[in-house]
């Protein structure tokens, strides 16, 4: 497939990247028209049912739109019959509603669709007919990130059978499955380039790198085939059920799970097992868990707790200096537990243990932070503390930031990736 502008081989998974007015959104057009793939763009509209009556919908709540507004299981429907071969594209509609999760949204008003599922709908009624190419503009734009790691699952399992060209002014926002990317500037394509070699070379270094990570305990998969990089300055959110495997995988990053050195895995750059010790890995990590939180059974002062995060020991096994103790002292103070420093940490409660152990994983002020469910067991005083710190504190320069939560308030305002297992 080809233009004057653009030749993209079989197999290949194109994002065309640049700044705003760069021409993009042009060539990506043109492209579409002149080899007669299906283009979508996302805009925040609602097509051809109208932008007016999307915007009186939100704001009058539907009560003064003209006439009976569409479902979009009406559309899609009325959208197959009229393809070449209706009982193919039928079928069809069958089988995406099943990939996409669409059911629930079949019967909703086309104008009620929420962001997520209008995209899931377009993407849809694209494919009905059948599509070999598809060119989507701005997909990501106006997403949250559980909504946008959704998306990309999905446009993932197109590609066995379709080529996709995204349109993409973030860099940032270039999936795994792309395979190439295109610069544009002044409306004209720069030369193709791998997608690694592009990305190394106009975004952060990588924090974490992981590559084909699989993990099996006997016949139970628990990461399959993972491919996953975290960059400098990222603020991730990690979810999923219980058992699907985020405990594991934060393990294998922590070098506390020794399958990790049957991995590909690469720390600041650095890959597992060329030499260093765990406490090379964890000198760089700040870290808490609720496994951690129920294995640490030391009944030390809570000060001297939190001072351990310094040596990245259970307990403390040297004297620290006096301004390491005023650090954690001051850590304790900015967690709201400064009056705990003399209380042993066994007689805490939960929450405050808790704290103590939130506060242990920031006082060395690591570039890493990976935190599992550090808001667990603490009352609505201590999570906006909390969270409030998160984003003071994350979002200084450098800091990177991997987070566990199954609760979605609970994420800080500085969450911009995420990943759902």
């Amino acid at each position: 497939m080809m233009t004057d502008t653009l030749n993209i081989l079989s197999g290949e998974q194109i994002a065309l990247v640049g700044d705003n007015g760069s021409g993009k959104s042009r060539l990506a057009a043109a492209f579409a028209a002149r080899c007669g793939a299906k283009y979508i763009t996302f805009r925040d509209s609602y097509g051809s049912y109208g932008d007016r009556n999307f915007f009186m919908q939100q704001r009058w709540n539907l009560f003064t739109l003209e006439g009976d507004p569409p479902s979009a299981g009406e559309v899609l429907r009325k959208e197959a019959a009229s393809c070449n071969d209706a009982d193919a594209a039928l079928r069809r509609l069958e089988d995406l509603t099943d990939l996409f999760g669409l059911e629930s949204s079949l019967d909703k008003y086309l104008v009620s669709l929420s962001s997520g599922e209008l995209r899931k709908f377009q993407l849809t009624r694209a494919l009905l007919g059948g599509a070999h190419t598809l060119v989507i503009d701005n997909p990501y734009i106006g997403l949250d990130p559980a909504t946008r790691s959704s998306l990309t699952r999905l446009l993932s399992s197109l590609t066995g059978t379709t080529t996709l060209v995204l349109v993409l002014s973030r860099v940032s926002e270039i999936p795994s499955f792309i395979t190439h990317v295109i610069p544009v500037r002044g409306g004209k394509a720069g030369e193709k380039q791998p997608r690694e070699t592009y990305l190394e070379a106009t975004l952060p270094p990588a924090v974490i790198r992981l590559r084909d990570v699989t993990i099996r305990y006997g016949d139970r998969v628990i990461l399959d085939r993972l491919d996953w990089t975290v960059r400098e300055g990222e603020h991730w959110v990690l979810t999923g059920s219980n058992g699907s495997g985020k405990s594991t995988l934060l393990s294998l990053i922590t070098a506390d799970n020794p399958r990790a050195y049957a991995c590909d895995i690469e720390l600041f750059g650095r890959p597992r097992g060329s030499g260093e010790t765990i406490w090379d890995i964890k000198r760089n990590i700040g870290f808490v868990s609720p496994e951690l939180h129920r294995a640490f059974q030391v009944d030390a002062p809570a000060l001297d707790i939190v001072t351990s995060g310094l040596f990245d020991t259970e307990g403390l096994y040297r004297h620290p200096t006096e301004e390491q103790h005023l650090q954690s002292r001051l850590w304790m103070e900015a967690f709201g537990i400064g009056d705990l420093v003399g209380r042993p940490f066994l007689r805490l409660s939960s929450g405050e243990q808790r704290l103590c152990l939130v506060a242990r994983a920031f006082v060395k002020d690591p570039p890493l932070y990976i935190l599992d469910e550090p808001l667990h067991g603490l009352d609505e005083e201590q999570r906006r503390r909390v969270k409030g710190l998160l984003d003071r504190i994350c979002g200084a320069p450098g800091k990177t930031l991997v987070m566990v939560t199954h609760y979605p308030e609970e994420y800080p305002s500085c969450i911009d990736h995420s990943l759902t297992l």
